[in-house]
């Protein structure tokens, strides 16, 4: 069960050593659902700040584009191809707590056989260095939004038609409904 709502206050007890956590949850939590876990003996609880998800059709539509562009004849490519080409050239690079996630290889091992998505960042005679890129299905709504503009230019410059300026607006801003703690 997912909800979404704001945490609103933190106790100790003293006697137990042990937390009270509350929270405001916004309409439409299933009050039924939520009430069946106080018979549960425990939960396993993650909490993360709520960010606004792209939207369904910026996803279809930005591999629309990278089809096309895969298909031009000047690129005569795949689209997977073309999908790692865009995020070494526009993606976001994942980051935590200590910084961005980075690995150091021998200079000749082939990152394609690593999973993920990875950027050199410092080539050397014995080792390289990579930064990883998140994939777009983890992009949250702004960096979607700029992907997709980065995409659109690129086709553009190959002459490949693309949806007028307020179509695609129309498109970013579209969010979904259904909006999750991720």
């Amino acid at each position: 069960m997912e909800l979404l709502g704001k945490l609103t206050s933190i106790v100790k007890s003293f006697d137990t050593d042990k937390f009270t956590v509350s929270f405001d949850l916004e309409n439409g939590s299933n009050l039924e659902e939520l009430s069946q876990m106080k018979e549960v003996d425990r939960l396993d609880i993650k909490l993360s700040k709520w960010h606004k998800k792209r939207s369904l059709d910026a996803n279809a539509y930005a591999w629309v584009l990278m089809s096309k562009i895969a298909q031009h004849k000047d690129i005569r490519s795949s689209k997977d191809d073309v999908y790692e080409d865009m995020l070494q050239k526009y993606g976001y690079l994942y980051e935590d707590d200590d910084g961005y996630i980075t690995i150091t290889v021998k200079s000749g091992i082939d990152m394609g056989k690593v999973s993920g998505h990875w950027k050199l960042i410092k080539a050397g005679d014995k080792f390289n260095a990579y930064a990883m890129i998140k994939g777009s299905s983890e992009y949250d709504s702004a960096e979607m939004a700029q992907f997709i503009d980065c995409i659109v230019c690129e086709a553009k410059e190959l002459g490949i038609e693309t949806l007028p300026p307020e179509e695609l607006e129309r498109m970013k801003n579209t969010w979904q409904t259904n909006y999750s703690a991720s």
